[in-house]
């Protein structure tokens, strides 16, 4: 379980601003990549919040939701996303990694250390630190996932209802099979990711 060790070795009993990035989004074929910055008030922080910051993908969407209307009651947060287009342009990492730093530069703090949920992370004015599973280890990087999670469903839904047909409020723009075989009957659309392959095959001469 997640807990604040990351967090103190950085400083932030100490008054550093300390900040955990996650983002969201890597594998679907439409939608944006989305990211989050979260610097925690660790001695505010409540029980509860202390209980379930977790992995988003470890909890229900109820349970996500009301977390990510508690979290900034206790912490600066800052949401940011790269966009379809970006991604087609840049490749999914480095979106990833821009979405990140977006996020961190949106923040309404200047974070003096940086807790990044992943192997690499973007360029930031500060001291970082890459956690593998961060959000399994850290409470600010797993406050970012849920921050990020709860975020893109609800913009896939919001996207949804503007491209109906491909099922995005159910599959959140990953490959299911009722979106690829919407793929197949629609063709893709503008929020599609036309660098991924199964996107991609659709464009080619006898695909």
């Amino acid at each position: 379980m997640p807990d604040d060790r990351y967090e103190i070795e950085l400083g932030a009993l100490h008054g550093r601003l300390v900040v955990g990035v996650d983002e969201v989004g890597r594998g679907p074929l439409a939608g944006p990549v989305t990211a989050a910055a979260v610097v925690l008030d660790l001695k505010a922080l409540p029980q509860t919040l202390r209980r379930d910051l977790q992995d988003s993908k470890k909890l229900t969407a109820r349970r996500r939701e009301e977390l990510a209307a508690a979290i900034p009651d206790y912490a600066a947060t800052a949401i940011a996303s790269a966009t379809p287009a970006e991604i087609d342009e840049i490749n999914i990492l480095q979106a990833s990694l821009l979405a990140m730093q977006r996020a961190v530069a949106a923040l309404p703090v200047v974070p003096e250390a940086a807790l990044i949920d992943g192997l690499q992370a973007p360029a930031l004015p500060c001291e970082h630190r890459c956690l593998v599973g961060g959000d399994d280890l850290s409470w600010s990087v797993a406050a970012a996932s849920i921050l990020a999670k709860v975020a893109r469903d609800a913009e896939m839904e919001d996207l949804a209802e503007a491209f109906p047909g491909y099922g995005w409020e159910r599959n959140r723009g990953y490959g299911t099979a009722e979106h690829r075989r919407a793929l197949l009957d629609l063709g893709p659309c503008l929020h599609h990711r036309r660098s991924f392959s199964p996107i991609r095959q659709l464009s080619l001469p006898n695909a």
